[in-house]
């Protein structure tokens, strides 16, 4: 195509021709793909900055008709384009990479929060009375059914039962009124 029917074709695109906006891309989608391919090193990314750089080509046509030199225009804002979004790729990745460390620390600080439930669950099993405390280890420490721990304490069955429960309501209540307060300041400081 000759400079002469170059110049004739962009007059006809800013004036709405899609017959020759279609010639335009035709001619130059390829070159272009390869130029933005040897910058994004990525396919998938330079078909989408061809098909964006045409259709601001198509949405900005009027300009058309004042460029001398249509492939220097289309490779400066491909370019200008290619870098835009390189840098908002960058730009996501980096908040991807900070939600990641966010989210690393926070796992280890869980950790250290399932420490302090282990240390709170130990001083509710250590505040309970003595027989309480004794069933409730000898059945979910030791994972004793009612009548073994009921053999090995010398008390009935549904003592084992009514221990059990009572120990279980103030572990609980115990565990849930000091956790929360933990949980708490560690979401504060994160």
């Amino acid at each position: 195509m000759s400079d002469l029917s170059e110049k004739n074709e962009l007059i006809k695109v800013s004036k709405g021709d899609e017959i020759a906006y279609n010639r335009l891309y035709y001619r130059y989608h390829q070159q272009l793909g390869k130029h933005v391919f040897r910058i994004t090193n990525s396919m998938d990314l330079a078909e989408e900055i061809v098909q964006d750089v045409f259709l601001k080509i198509w949405l900005n046509r009027e300009v058309l008709a004042g460029v001398h030199n249509f492939k220097a225009y289309l490779f400066v804002i491909s370019k200008n384009h290619t870098l835009n979004c390189l840098r908002k790729l960058s730009n996501e990745r980096k908040h991807l990479s900070d939600f990641e460390e966010s989210y690393t620390r926070l796992l280890i600080h869980s950790s250290t929060d399932s420490n302090d439930y282990y240390t709170i669950l130990d001083e509710a099993i250590n505040r309970l009375p003595p027989q309480q405390q004794q069933v409730y280890l000898l059945s979910r420490h030791d994972r004793l059914r009612y009548a073994e721990v009921a053999n090995r304490m010398n008390i009935s069955r549904e003592s084992v039962k009514k221990y059990l429960q009572i120990a279980t309501f103030s572990i609980t209540n115990y565990i849930m009124t000091n956790f929360h307060t933990i949980l708490f300041i560690s979401v504060i400081f994160i």
